[in-house]
Parts: C-alpha cells; sequence; structure tokens
C-alpha cells in the first residue's frame, strides 16, 4: 500500500476548483495551519483551486492573518458557510463585499451538520435560531445581497415549529492530531481539543470526498494505542507532518501539558482584582449562579464571573464549561480560549452542543453589544462589523438561565466607587440600548414566552425581561435613574418599584457568596419566638433555584415547629424574593405540607407591590390562599386577630 504521509502541497494539490472544505479548529487550538498555508500558496501561484466552499463551525484564526484568513483572497471562495466571523476579518470583508456567498449560522447547528452527514442525513431539525436572524422570517442567516439561497426553512411537526438546516456534501476535510501511523489511525494526545475531527472525517468520507490531517509525528503502523486513536486510519487518505511553528496548541502556546491533561496544576493564590465597571458587573452576575449548577460563561466580560467565583471560594460548587468541549476545571482565557485545565473531560465539540441544545445548562452569562426595548441582543452584526454568532444562539436559547453582561455604554465609559455608592466619572460615546437592535441573535419576547428567566446586568443597574419588554428592577447605589440611566437610553424601560443592587458589590471585601449558595445563612433567617407562638421566616433577598434550596427550606422550618412541639403561626418577608419558575409546585408542595402538619396560618408581606401581585398569581394558581400584606405590622396584626382558627390558612 502507497504510504499516507505526504507533503502539504502534495495533499493540497488533491483540492479541485469547486470543492468543499470542511476546516477544523477554536480560535487557532487544533487548526490545520500548515494546510490552510500550503493551500493560499497554491493559489496565490497557479489561480487553483477556485470557488471553493467552506464550512467552519467555530472562530479560527488570530484575527488578522493566521487561520482562515490564508483564504481571504478574491476567486478562492465562492460560499462561505461559518458560525463566527470576527476570526477572520479576510474572508469578512469579501462577504461585506459582496464578493461571495455568505451565511451565518450558529456554531453547534454547524457542529451538528457534520455528524448528520456523515450519517447520510440530509441536514439538521432544530428549535435553535427560531426567531432570531438565521430564522427565514428574519433572513435566513444570509449575510449579503450576493447570497439568495435559502438553506434554513421553517417546517411545522407535531403542530411545532421548527428550521431545518440543508447544506450540501464535504468533498475535503482539514483534520489535526498528535500522532500518525502509517496507515492513517491519529491521535491527539497532545491536542487540548478534539472538537469535530471525528464527524468532519466521517462526513467528508461518506461524501466520497478526502481527508487530509496534518500532525506533529509519525508512528509505525499498529504502534499506537486503539482506545487512543480519536480518527481511523480507513478514514483518512493523505498525513502531512507539520512544522512546530505551525502547530501551535493554541494562538499563543506552543504547548502546555496541562491543557493537555496531563496533569493538573495546583490552585493559584487568590489575587483580588480592582473595583472596575467589568468586576462590578461580575459580581452582580455571580449572585445568579445556581449551586452545583453547570455553566457556561462567553467570551470576554462574562469571563470575570469565574475570577468572581474563585475569590468568593464557591468554584468548587459549580461546573464550568465551554462550547469548544470542556467540561469542568478552569477555562482559558484570551488566545488560549477554548481549552483550559484541571477538566473533569473533554468531549466532542458537536456532543457539546447535544447537550447544550437539550438544555443541559443551568445557567449562561453572555456578552451584549446592543439591546432593545423588546429585550432582544445583538452580537453578531452591530456598527459596520460581522462577528458572527458563533454558539451565542444555542447558548442563550436553551439555558435555563440566562444573564445579559456589558456595561451601560461603551467606548470611554469611566466610573468609581466611593464609600459604596457608585459615580460615573465620563459616560461612554457608544450607546447599547437601543429603540431596535440591527441584528436579533436574541430574542427577548421567544424567551419570555417560554418562560426562560433573563437578566441583563450591568454597573449601574439591572433589567429583566417581563411581560411589556424590559423592566428596570435594581439601580446602584449613588446611581440616579432620571440624570445616569434614562436620558443615556434611545427607549424608556417599564419602571416600577425597583430594588437598590446589593451593597455588598461595591465594597472590595469578600462579598460571602458561600454562604448564600449553601443557605448557610437559613438558621439565622428562621426564628421562632415561643412567647407568641409565631414563626418568622425572614426570605429577604433570598433566591430558590433548584430543588435543593426549598428542601433547605423545609428541613430548617421542621426542625424549628419539632421543637416547638405544637403548631405555630407564621410569618414570612418575602422583601427581594426570588423563586425561579420550575420551582413553583415544589415550593407550593412544601406549604401545603407545613399547613397540613405544622403551621396554623401563614400570613405574609412584601414592600413590592410588583413581588406581591407575582407571588399571589403563583400562589393563587397552585390553589394557595394568595394574599400578601404589604407590611410586617399588617401581616403580624392580622395573624393575631386569626389566632386559635386554624381552619382558614391566610
Amino acid at each position: 500500500m502507497r504510504s499516507k504521509i505526504v507533503t502539504a502541497d502534495e495533499a493540497i494539490a488533491l483540492i479541485r476548483d469547486g470543492d468543499t472544505l470542511a476546516s477544523t479548529g477554536f480560535v487557532q487550538t487544533g487548526f490545520a495551519e500548515a494546510l490552510l498555508s500550503a493551500l493560499e500558496r497554491r493559489f496565490l501561484a497557479s489561480g487553483s483551486p477556485k470557488n471553493l466552499t467552506l464550512f467552519a463551525a467555530a472562530g479560527q484564526g488570530d484575527g488578522k492573518s493566521l487561520g482562515l484568513n490564508h483564504l481571504g483572497h478574491a476567486g478562492l471562495l465562492r460560499r462561505v458557510v461559518a458560525g463566527h466571523w470576527a476570526r477572520m476579518p479576510k474572508v469578512a470583508q469579501l462577504a461585506l463585499g459582496n464578493r461571495i456567498q455568505a451565511y451565518n449560522l450558529p456554531q453547534g447547528i454547524i457542529c451538528q451538520l457534520f455528524r448528520d452527514l456523515a450519517a447520510g442525513k440530509p441536514g439538521s431539525f432544530s428549535k435553535v435560531g427560531l426567531h432570531t436572524f438565521v430564522d427565514p422570517r428574519y433572513g435566513g442567516g444570509r449575510i449579503n445581497a450576493a447570497t439568495t439561497r435559502d438553506i434554513v426553512s421553517l417546517v411545522e411537526v407535531a403542530d411545532e415549529e421548527w428550521l431545518f438546516y440543508k447544506v450540501g456534501r464535504v468533498n475535503v476535510a482539514f483534520v489535526r492530531g498528535t500522532t500518525a501511523d502509517t496507515f492513517g489511525n491519529i491521535t491527539m494526545e497532545r491536542e487540548a481539543l478534539t472538537l469535530n475531527n471525528l464527524a468532519m472525517a466521517m462526513a467528508a468520507k461518506n461524501s466520497n470526498g478526502i481527508v487530509i490531517a496534518q500532525v506533529e509525528r509519525i508512528a509505525e503502523r499498529s504502534g499506537l494505542p486503539p482506545r487512543q486513536v480519536k480518527i481511523p486510519g480507513i478514514l483518512v487518505d493523505c498525513v502531512v507532518v507539520a512544522e512546530p511553528a505551525q502547530h501551535m496548541q493554541t494562538l499563543v502556546t506552543p504547548y502546555n501539558a496541562a491543557y493537555a491533561g496531563e496533569f493538573r496544576v495546583p490552585q493559584a493564590s487568590l489575587v483580588s482584582t480592582p473595583l472596575t465597571d467589568r468586576k462590578i458587573i461580575a459580581r452582580r452576575a455571580a449572585f445568579e449562579l445556581p449551586p452545583n449548577g453547570i455553566i457556561n460563561l462567553g467570551v470576554g466580560m462574562p469571563e470575570g464571573v469565574a475570577t468572581v467565583a474563585k475569590e468568593e471560594r464557591i468554584s468548587h460548587l459549580l461546573t464550568m464549561t465551554v462550547e469548544s468541549g470542556l467540561i469542568g476545571g478552569i477555562p482559558a482565557t484570551g488566545g488560549d480560549f477554548g481549552t483550559g485545565v484541571n477538566m473533569d473531560a473533554v468531549i466532542d465539540e458537536n456532543q457539546q452542543f447535544d447537550f447544550y441544545d437539550g438544555g443541559g445548562l443551568d445557567m449562561a452569562c453572555l456578552g451584549m453589544a446592543e439591546c432593545d426595548a423588546a429585550g432582544n441582543v445583538n452580537v453578531s452584526r452591530f456598527g459596520g462589523r460581522l462577528t458572527g454568532a458563533g454558539g451565542f444562539i444555542n447558548i442563550s436559547q436553551n439555558a435555563r438561565l440566562v444573564v445579559f453582561a456589558g456595561t451601560f455604554t461603551g467606548n470611554g465609559l469611566k466610573v468609581e466607587v466611593n464609600d459604596g455608592k457608585l459615580r460615573i466619572v465620563q459616560e461612554g460615546r457608544q450607546r447599547k440600548f437601543l429603540k431596535k437592535v440591527e441584528q436579533i441573535t436574541f430574542n427577548g419576547q421567544y424567551a419570555y414566552d417560554r418562560d426562560k428567566p433573563v437578566y441583563y446586568v450591568t454597573e449601574r443597574c439591572v433589567f429583566r425581561r417581563v411581560r411589556g419588554g424590559l423592566a428596570l428592577i435594581e439601580v446602584a447605589p449613588g446611581i440616579d435613574v432620571d440624570r445616569d440611566i434614562l436620558p443615556n437610553m434611545d427607549f424608556e424601560p417599564i419602571v416600577g418599584e425597583y430594588g437598590e443592587m446589593d451593597a455588598r458589590i461595591f465594597n472590595a471585601n469578600p462579598m460571602g457568596l458561600e454562604a448564600e449558595l449553601l443557605n448557610l445563612s437559613l438558621p439565622e433567617r428562621v426564628i421562632y419566638d415561643p412567647e407568641r407562638n409565631i414563626l418568622f421566616l425572614n426570605f429577604e433577598g433570598m433566591h430558590v433555584r433548584v430543588v435543593e434550596d426549598v428542601q433547605a427550606i423545609w428541613d430548617i422550618c421542621e426542625l424549628r415547629c419539632r421543637a416547638a412541639g405544637k403548631r405555630v403561626g407564621v410569618i414570612i418577608n418575602y422583601d427581594r424574593f426570588r423563586i425561579n419558575q420550575d420551582m413553583y409546585d415544589t415550593y407550593a408542595e412544601m406549604d401545603r405540607y407545613f399547613l397540613a402538619n405544622y403551621f396554623s396560618q401563614i400570613t405574609r408581606y412584601a414592600t413590592s407591590a410588583f413581588l406581591r401581585a407575582k407571588l399571589g398569581e403563583a400562589f393563587s394558581a397552585r390553589s394557595i390562599a394568595p394574599h400578601i400584606f404589604e407590611r410586617r405590622e399588617e401581616a403580624q396584626a392580622f395573624l393575631a386577630g386569626r389566632s386559635g382558627d386554624a381552619s382558614s390558612p391566610i
């Protein structure tokens, strides 16, 4: 058998005009730089191959000249279907200049298309992308006027709307690994990620195409441990050994054994970072972290939430994930983004998106470039820039809780914190809260219709998507709504009752989030007064996120009631109380249990009219007396007046 080991130029000579190329990589991690360089070299020398179609899921490149920027030449490409465009500005300029056909699809969809094409399916069904710019009713992911063909269709299955994504075959797949034997079996022991290599190789082979692999070393046939082989040799046509400079582990790191999972690094010493606008935002977002939750943090400002989690010593209570395939550990940032250390597992990129799309994420914290009155968010195309959606649509549509994080204005914003109060020193020149976003990457109404909690966190205030649009729910101490918020928005949000952002956010000391996440403060919140036979439940500022939170309340209340030895009256403070939508039934079941076994009456109070109405609706819908008083004195007086009457709980 002829050896599969060839030079890069020999491998690239197999590509024909009009072929469809699938490229692997995440930023520059796992990217076949030697192959793309050779492809560019051949085109510049001969004008061939030309009119290629490119499929690329994640952003691949340095944002300048590396990566897919090698393909940014007129005539080389005819069509591009990509998830992220900011990393390949040379190709993006061809799209913006109407010189190629161009599509922006969700990153996860492209990953899954590789797998579905490998299985001989005509395309992929998904709800991901509904009511965004990918939906054919909003443009179908087409980037320019030269792009006229629809590759996304709106279909109805079992009375539900779905999107059907259809793309062509793959003629050439560029994959990458560490070691190849002479038959083409490939292992990835020094790679930080496995990405979509196997799915892409299968898609090309089952399309009667070719698979070209870039590796850093060669082994004798049958010399590789079979369990370490990630791409079988039956799928591989050519193997190219790359020079070290073209086989970097990441964009900025030649090789880090910890990124390859060879060992676990010791925990770095905690160094508290300054209280900047970015840290204020990250601190407020960290209040939404669910205990024992599975989290995805977007690139940029949301990455600061992981730093806050470390400072607050709660990282062990969370599982961080990255769409590249990392589960657990500490995600890397900057040019190493997509990799990490101390991971629990590294799975293929398409499998990670299967998990995300199925609702596996408890929370996602993502950036926002633009936001409008409907709560729509744009991160994909704004201000003349084509960045692309990346995995944003998959993640934001399917996480159980979404927190968008960003400064209130951009480009020049300066703030300072003195004595626990925030002051705007210089307002940013760029407005982010607009009447209408340029492109809908996240649809606020669609999220609300699906009962998804969505928060928009800035350094000076917090909004929530409610019925009717964006509502102001919190304001930073020192900030005046009429001076610092409303004049810097192109629309007026819903402004009713709002609270103050937690004072701990604006103090450099640790915020004590561990106690909050673990409900360690519950014994101090549940107090029994034996003289009046009243159990006081102070739930002010409490957030019931998961069933474990309800169980913690259940346990401490039962402990107090058993100690009392008789039925007790109960007063509950619900000021600034929050409960996730999927916890209402569990919470109501707890109420019914205690009314049947321990409580004589329950009275509730909250100063917020909005919260009283919301809780009242929730209790009423679950056959629990809905009345909630405005002040503690009213609740206490009513309880005293009804003492002894156990038949009518309030």
